[in-house]
Parts: structure tokens; C-alpha cells; sequence
């Protein structure tokens, strides 16, 4: 924290360089003063002052070397920047390709002179460079945004550290703009859906019957505000994939957990939602394991608040809607998504089990976690009953509402002909098995398991997933077994009592006592079992196990490693997952998803998928990162760490601060360009990334923990990993002949 609290401030002097853009720019006295001077000008002797010099950017010739003024004794280089000049000129100079954006592609001189503040704007000095005038045109957004039409602006803020500004970006910025509630604040927004198909698209809000507070709160919300046209609907007690089908006509948002607050202007009780991070900035409901990996990032921010109000958020689906779900919309409610909880938990207990509360939000998290591994994971339709191991195979009938229109029209096409019937006329009779095509519902079972997966979609599960028993999943599993052991043995002094209100669906009867040694057996019998059917000795490596086929998949996924981070390999399985395994996924960017064999050929006829090679994903990074430090491979964790933040880096720099949800690992250019079905999100954006993507925001603060401090310095600079290492062995040369010489 010193280290980035002197980043913060250094070069300034009473005011942080580095300030959040609210605190910089809405900060009127930082705007009156510039230079070292003893004389404070006012903002009219300022605008004097660019009048008096002919101080108009857009019509400074860009190619002129304006003269140089020493910095100020004692502070960072500042400028005088009239706002929509400069922006004007520098988008007419610079941005080629009219997208509110400066990157390498951009082909203009890439050069703009400045006027400087110590001068009082009688000198100038170029700003150079892709990297500098892109942070410029990010300032100047930023300083419109806020009202400003004069700004002093500091140098630091356009030279600065690209690791630092990255990392300040996403702490002061990102994460607030990915940050979400759901209450009467928010709901006229955020219960609209934007994937709702019906002809009246309306915001429509679901409550469960064990809240009845906030159905009485939406009901009272929807009273006092009949404009936004708020419909409030009481789900019922019991669940089926019937009714779920039936919501397709009326889709809506499902309530996350609240609390009571009162209300500053009445005085009078109220409810607030409890925040939470969405992926992107798209989204304005909860989401399952994109939400655990952004804890990773908000945790290594000091954001513990957030990540347990998540987890809160989290046992309360669990306990009113059976699980946590794949996102809180109305057709997410029979799909999950891969379970992170007890980690998740354990990981916020860790920061605050000094304060009052903590073992209270501790125990609700097992419970909450006993509940959903019970009722989800190990009951059918997901359980084997023959090996015992789960698979992702959620509920549902008919097609999957909330997928573009014409996602599945190639699937569809020789039905509807079959039948001879229009499109949305089959989808309807097809989903109320009016008609029934057992091939179809194999397809689509299949299909619903690939998204619950997390992993939608890849070659390696397009077709099969149902039937799978996943490395991923299965680690996931015998890592719920051992945190729950572990937490009832080592907090709760080996009892844990259940409560009337997660024991429904699971073996246990309220008052229950649950010791760790049932949950000891499940996880030894979990890692018998895996051993036996999907570690593959010669490979060195776990695969999926078919459990329709009875036989061990082939395909590669580095997957493979999350058993590293369960603590599921013996040492002799890591060593071999690290020699035999690692080397396969290893690209120029870190982890690829999968290997190039194992995804196969592709063309028109078989197009790219996300989750298959060359793509690379934060939670690949982040998981094998965390196991492989686990067993001690730290030099292999650090050195895919360098990987992966060098490309997430220099994309950062040569392309104007994006930052995105996936990236081609093999690509040394443009990375963030992924050539797959979805394409990716993040790029859209004009004059300023305000949002980033959340599991990449969280895997580069992550990451920066991970290397060292000779890997950031070399990171700073964008010294690619190769030449990292030769400096690296060039300087232990050095060490080693000096020493010889004495």
C-alpha cells in the first residue's frame, strides 16, 4: 500500500497526479494553479492568457517542435489544454479509423504540441507517441465528461507506467463501473431485459415466496412509480422445468439478497440491494463464477466488502432458488454454473475474521455450500449413479430463449421443413412437446450443459457434455469436500448444525449435527474414483471420463490443471501435469483453453470456438497460477503469469486501453481480436475504457502479485518474456565472472 500510495502522489504538490478522474478533475483549485509560481492565476487570467498567446490547439501545426521549458523545479511537466480544441484537433490528426480511439493502426504523426504551465502557455512541448496521445484523448474525455472546458493537465498522466496505470484504472474506475444493486434505485433499468424477445418488452422483477419484505417493497415501489410500469410476479414454491419454459413469454429479473436501511430523507424503514460485480458492462444482473474470479481481482484491491456481499447474494440464491445460478434471469433458473462458494467464502473469512460477524457469515456460507453440493452436484439428473462423480446436466426444456434469434436456426432448418412450419411456430409446438424429435432434445440437453459449464461453447463438449464427468467440475467438487471438512473441523470445532432452512432437498434433518469425517471419506472417495477413471499415466494428464461411453475422453483441456488448484494431484500427478501436461497448453500469452490437436481443423464449415485453441481466459490463468504455487512451481507460476500480463499489457497500450473478456494467446499484434462465434466484448467503447471485463481486471491485479519485482519492472517497460530472461541470465553472467575475478 505505501508503494501505491506514493505512486499516487508523487510529482505533485498538493494534489495526487494520479487521482481518481472525479477527485482530478472536478477539483477546482487543481485547475487555477499551475507551475511552481508564487502567484496563483485565476481562471480569467487563464483564459487571458490562451487569448493573449493565440492559444488554439486545433489550429496548431502538428508537425512544429514548439520550444521546451524546463520541467517545474520539484513537480512533473503540466500543461494549460483548452478541452474541446485539443480533442478536436488530436481526433482530426490522429484517429484514422474515426473510432474515438488512438492505436498502432492509427497512421497519423502522432505527435501534438502542448502548451506548458509553467510558461504561463508561451511554450510548447510535443506529446509523442501512440501511448501518450491515446492517454491524452482518455483525459480529455474525461475532463469534458466532468464539466471542464480549461484543464492543467499533468504529464504523469500521459506517461505514465503502463502497469501502474492499468492497475490505478482498474481500482479507481473499473470496478465501480461494473458495480450493480437491485432495488427501487436501479430496477427501472435493470429489470428490463435486453435479451426479452416478446413483442412488449417490460421490466419485470421476480420474488421468491420465502422474501416476502421485498415483494411487499417491489409492490409498493411499482405503486408510487406506475410510470416506469414495473410488473411484480411471486414465483411459487416449487420449481419445474414446465414452468420455467413457460416464463419465456413473460422473462424477467430475479431478486438477490437486500438490506434494512433507513431511508435518509423520510426517516422511514427501507430495503437496499447488496452490491455486486457484473462481467461487463452490459450486464446488470448477478452472475455465477464470473463473479468468484472478479472477487480474486476485488479481494487483492482491499474490496473485501464486495466480494462478501457477493457471497451473501450467493446464499441467497441458493436458498430460495436451489442453487446459484448461471446469471438471475428468469431463464437461468435451472442452470448453475461451476461452483465456487467455499473457496470464495473462506478467502473473505480470511481478511475479516477478526471482526465481530465473521464466523456468523462463515456458517451460513458452509451451509449455504452443504445445501447446493447435496441438491445440485450430487443428485440426479447431474450424479452418475455409477461412479459417483457429477457432470454438468442441468434441467430444461425445448430451445434455450435467451440466444440470439438465429442461433440455432442451422439446427432447426431440416425440422421445420420437416414439418413444414414456420420458425417461430416449430419453436413453439417443439417446446410444448406437441412435437416430439428425441434427437433434438439430446441436442439441446447437451447444449444446456455446455452453458452451464461455463464453457460455451467448445469442440470439446459440443454434442457430449451431459454425459461428461468433467476434470473441471469433479475438481470443483473435491474442493467443496475438503474446504467443508477442513471449516467444520478448524472453525467450527468438528460441529456444524443444520438449520430448517437449507435442509430441504439434502439427506439432513434440522438440528442435524455434521462432523468433518463424512466429508473426509467423500473427498478420498472422489479422488479414488478420479484416479481410476480420467488420469491417464502415459499422458500425464486428467481427462473428461464419458460416463454414457464408459471410457476416457482424449481431448486436451487445460481444464486438466484445476486439479492442481483443488489440491487434488498427488505430488507425482502435479510433477507429470507440469513437464507432460503444461507444455501442450503453453502459448506466447500464457494458457490456451485447449491444444490445436485436439480442437482439429477449422474452416467455413467448422468455425472457431471460444473456448478451444487459440483462446486463452482469466480463469485458465488464474486457477493454474494458484496450483502451481500450491505444489511449489513457482518459477512455471510466475513465468505464465509474465506471459499473460505482458499480451493483456501491451494491448493496453498499443490500443487505447482495452481491455477485453478473451484473448488469442498465439497472437503477438492484436491479441484482443478473437476470430469465434461470440467474438469479444470490451472493444466497444469511445474515448475512455471505463469498465474493462471483470475476470480480466481481477486476473491482472491478481497476476501482479504473483511475479516479481524484476518481472514488473520488465513488464513496465514491455519487455516480452524471452528477453526478460536473456537480461535476466546476461546479469547472472555478470554476477558469476565478477565473483570468479575476487
Amino acid at each position: 500500500m505505501a508503494e501505491q500510495a506514493s505512486h499516487r502522489t508523487r510529482g505533485s504538490e498538493d494534489y495526487g497526479v494520479y487521482d481518481d478522474a472525479k477527485t482530478y478533475y472536478t477539483s477546482d483549485d487543481r485547475h487555477n494553479k499551475y507551475g511552481p509560481r508564487t502567484r496563483t492565476y485565476s481562471q480569467n487570467s487563464l483564459l487571458r492568457n490562451f487569448d493573449r498567446f493565440g492559444m488554439r490547439e486545433a489550429q496548431a501545426a502538428p508537425f512544429r517542435r514548439g520550444s521546451h521549458d524546463e520541467r517545474a523545479l520539484g513537480h512533473g511537466r503540466r500543461f494549460l489544454v483548452q478541452v474541446d480544441a485539443t480533442l478536436k484537433s488530436l481526433l482530426e490528426q490522429e484517429d484514422d479509423h474515426k473510432a474515438m480511439q488512438i492505436t498502432v493502426e492509427d497512421r497519423g504523426p502522432k505527435v501534438i504540441p502542448l502548451r506548458t504551465a509553467a510558461s504561463a502557455g508561451y511554450n510548447k512541448f510535443d506529446v509523442r507517441g501512440t501511448y501518450m496521445l491515446s492517454n491524452l484523448l482518455q483525459e480529455l474525455t474525461l475532463a469534458k465528461e466532468y464539466g471542464r472546458k480549461e484543464i492543467i493537465l499533468d504529464e504523469g498522466r500521459l506517461n505514465e507506467n503502463p502497469v501502474d496505470r492499468l492497475h490505478r484504472v482498474i481500482r479507481d474506475h473499473f470496478w465501480e463501473g461494473l458495480t450493480r444493486k437491485i432495488d427501487a434505485s436501479t430496477v427501472e433499468v435493470a429489470a428490463v431485459d435486453p435479451k426479452d424477445w416478446t413483442d412488449k418488452p417490460t421490466p419485470r422483477i421476480y420474488i421468491p415466496p420465502g422474501a416476502p419484505e421485498q415483494y411487499e417493497y417491489y409492490m409498493r415501489v411499482a405503486r408510487e412509480r406506475p410510470e416506469i410500469n414495473l410488473d411484480v410476479q411471486l414465483l411459487p414454491e416449487s420449481i419445474t422445468p414446465e414452468y420455467i419454459r413457460d416464463l419465456n413469454e413473460k422473462p424477467g429479473l430475479l431478486v438477490v439478497a437486500t438490506e434494512e436501511v433507513t431511508d435518509d430523507q423520510t426517516g422511514e424503514k427501507t430495503l437496499e440491494g447488496l452490491p455486486f460485480v457484473v462481467p461487463g458492462g452490459r450486464f446488470n444482473e448477478l452472475y455465477g463464477w464470473d463473479s468468484y474470479m472478479a472477487g480474486l481481482g476485488l479481494l487483492v484491491d482491499d474490496r473485501v466488502d464486495l466480494v462478501q456481499s457477493m457471497v451473501v447474494n450467493f446464499c441467497f440464491c441458493i436458498e430460495h432458488y436451489g442453487k446459484i445460478l448461471n446469471a438471475t434471469r428468469t431463464y437461468y433458473l435451472g442452470r448453475s454454473q461451476p461452483p465456487f462458494l467455499t473457496d470464495m467464502a473462506l478467502r473473505v473469512f480470511e481478511k475479516i475474521k477478526h471482526e465481530p460477524g465473521s464466523k456468523e457469515f462463515l456458517r451460513r456460507s458452509m451451509l449455504a455450500a452443504v445445501k447446493e453440493y447435496h441438491t445440485v452436484w450430487t443428485s440426479e439428473p447431474r450424479l452418475d449413479p455409477v461412479t459417483g462423480l457429477s457432470r454438468y446436466r442441468p434441467e430444461g426444456l425445448g430451445v434455450p430463449p435467451e440466444t440470439e434469434a438465429t442461433h440455432f436456426v442451422h439446427v432447426l432448418e431440416p425440422y421445420i421443413k420437416k414439418y413444414n412450419m414456420e420458425f417461430k411456430e416449430f419453436v413453439r409446438a417443439y417446446n410444448h412437446r406437441e412435437i416430439v424429435e428425441p434427437e433434438l432434445d439430446e441436442y439441446f440437453m447437451h447444449d444446456r450443459a455446455v452453458r452451464e459449464s461455463g464453457h460455451d461453447t467448445s469442440y470439446r463438449l459440443e454434442g457430449v457434455c451431459a454425459n461428461l464427468a468433467t476434470i473441471d467440475l469433479n475438481s470443483l467438487l473435491f474442493k467443496y469436500e475438503t474446504d467443508i471438512a477442513r471449516t467444520i473441523r478448524g472453525v467450527f470445532g468438528d460441529r456444524l448444525v443444520m438449520p430448517e432452512e437449507f435442509c430441504k432437498g439434502t439427506p439432513y434433518a434440522p438440528g442435524e449435527v455434521l462432523s468433518s469425517a463424512a466429508w473426509d471419506r467423500r473427498a478420498k472417495r472422489r479422488k479414488l474414483t478420479m484416479d481410476k477413471l480420467m488420469w491417464n499415466e502415459k499422458e500425464g494428464m486428467f481427462f473428461d471420463y464419458d460416463t454414457v461411453k464408459q471410457e476416457q475422453c482424449n481431448y486436451e483441456s487445460a481444464t486438466t490443471l484445476w486439479a492442481l488448484w483443488a489440491g487434488l494431484a498427488s505430488p507425482k500427478q502435479a510433477a507429470d501435469l507440469v513437464h507432460k501436461g503444461l507444455p501442450r497448453f503453453e502459448e506466447n500469452g500464457g494458457l490456451a483453453a485447449g491444444t490445436e490437436k485436439s480442437r482439429g481443423e477449422v474452416g467455413l464449415d467448422r468455425p472457431n470456438r471460444q473456448w478451444d485453441y487459440p483462446y486463452g481466459w482469466p480463469p485458465q490463468q488464474m486457477l493454474a497460477w494458484t496450483g502451481l504455487l500450491r505444489y511449489s512451481f513457482n518459477e512455471e507460476a510466475e513465468r505464465l503469469a509474465y506471459k499473460w500480463l505482458f499480451m493483456v499489457t501491451k494491448a493496453f497500450v498499443d490500443f487505447h486501453g482495452v481491455v477485453v473478456e478473451k484473448y488469442d494467446v498465439t497472437s503477438e499484434i492484436d491479441p484482443h481480436r478473437v476470430d469465434a462465434e461470440y467474438g469479444n466484448q470490451g472493444l466497444g467503447f469511445k474515448g475512455v475504457n471505463k469498465e474493462g471485463f471483470a475476470w480480466v481486471n481481477a486476473s491482472y491485479v491478481y497476476g501482479l502479485q504473483i511475479i516479481n519485482a524484476h518481472m514488473r519492472r520488465a513488464l513496465g517497460t514491455l519487455t516480452p518474456y524471452k528477453t526478460f530472461v536473456r537480461a535476466m541470465e546476461q546479469n547472472e553472467e555478470k554476477e558469476l565472472a565478477s565473483l570468479q575475478i575476487r
